[in-house]
């Protein structure tokens, strides 16, 4: 198919409540969508990038320019034989930004799905309908504050609770969440990379609370560390930023820097590397978990069905809508007995809702690519 036009709307939506990481504290999501308008179908995708380069070195202005500027005027020149499975060969010439990859190659993919009438669970080899939601629990300003959020996502039915630490904010958070419910919760922490391997102490502390995993202790480039570190404290690590690639997977496997790997397809520059990453896990024994980052409908239908591939046998970041948003722009993802619906529909399953979009919408860029040729 070929690429006609392209539309961003760049969005600022409240959260229900502020989300500290050990990187920062968010009280909106920021994010672009693209709908990409083709000769067959159009597409969306969701940028992940976020505002600020904390999380990773890409941020939401700089993928916009590179995904305005770069990557779909190549995919505009490869012409009308242009498919999403084109995109990865199409645009590797450019060296990282798999954000803003993951945008282009998304939004390729739903227009194709939809022209076809295959949804993206199908193509993927998607075999569940139902996802195990676990939900993400961030930094709190004490422990009662704490153990109130968590009561109210158990209350609501999720299969697994992860923690947000940090130097400082661990071992007593986690403590506090363990006495108070027990061994049978399901609980994971993740450091989004706070710690360096001089504090395989406090690392190693976490031991005693029987944690489904520790996620990216160390430093995204610290893999040999994560390597030390995996011999010396009994929790599995899994591995997050440090993952940016099949390749990469592999790596860390035989090195043995980790036992779980979470996969998130912006992180990776689409879903087809991100199953790539989840057949050489499952090549290995390695289980997968789908991580998030904070998406709106957009984003999180597409998680879905990467989510129901087979080794994805630990609960994900696939909260419901309300987990985050009082107004999803989709029509709103519900928990239903601690699982997440996959959407079934073509491409991604899901379109904004239009009046919706528009109460979130700050900025609407239109790039007509007929007028450049």
């Amino acid at each position: 198919m070929k690429i006609e036009a392209a539309e961003l709307h760049h969005l600022q939506i409240p959260l229900v409540g502020a989300f500290r990481t050990s990187f920062g504290t968010a009280n909106f999501k920021d994010t672009f969508l693209l709908r990409l308008i083709t000769t067959e179908a159009e597409g969306w995708a969701e940028c992940a990038a976020d505002p600020e380069p904390y999380y990773s070195s890409e941020f939401l202005a700089g993928a916009e320019i590179v995904l305005t500027e770069h990557l779909l005027p190549r995919l505009v020149e490869f012409g009308p034989d242009l498919g999403a499975s084109d995109v990865h060969s199409t645009l590797e010439s450019i060296t990282g930004h798999q954000m803003a990859k993951h945008v282009a190659e998304t939004a390729l993919l739903d227009a194709e799905l939809r022209a076809h009438n295959v949804s993206l669970r199908r193509h993927l080899g998607g075999q569940r309908t139902q996802i195990p939601a676990g939900v993400s629990v961030g930094i709190m300003d004490s422990i009662p504050e704490l153990l109130d959020r968590v009561e109210e996502y158990v209350a609501e039915g999720y299969v697994r609770i992860k923690l947000k630490i940090e130097p400082g904010w661990d071992i007593e958070a986690v403590r506090a969440v363990r006495e108070k419910f027990g061994d049978e919760l399901t609980l994971q922490v993740d450091a989004n990379a706070a710690y360096r391997l001089s504090d395989v102490s406090a690392l190693a502390a976490l031991d005693d609370f029987d944690l489904l995993l520790i996620e990216q202790p160390l430093p995204e480039d610290d893999v040999r560390g994560h390597a030390e570190l995996a011999r010396r404290v009994r929790t599995p690590i899994c591995l997050d930023e440090s993952i940016r690639s099949a390749r990469d997977a592999a790596t860390a496997i035989a090195l043995r820097a980790c036992d779980v790997i979470n996969i998130k397809p912006a992180r990776v520059g689409g879903y087809y590397e991100a199953r790539r990453i989840h057949d050489v896990c499952a090549a290995h024994g390695i289980p997968v978990w789908c991580g998030g980052m904070l998406e709106t409908g957009v984003g999180r239908a597409a998680n879905l069905a990467l989510a129901s591939l087979p080794n994805f046998v630990l609960p994900g970041d696939v909260s419901a809508s309300r987990r985050y948003f009082d107004q999803d722009i989709t029509e709103p993802f519900e928990l239903e007995q601690g699982t997440v619906r996959v959407p079934e529909g073509p491409g991604i399953g899901v379109v904004p809702i239009p009046e919706v979009l528009a109460q979130f919408t700050t900025r609407t860029t239109y790039l007509d690519f007929n007028k450049s040729r």
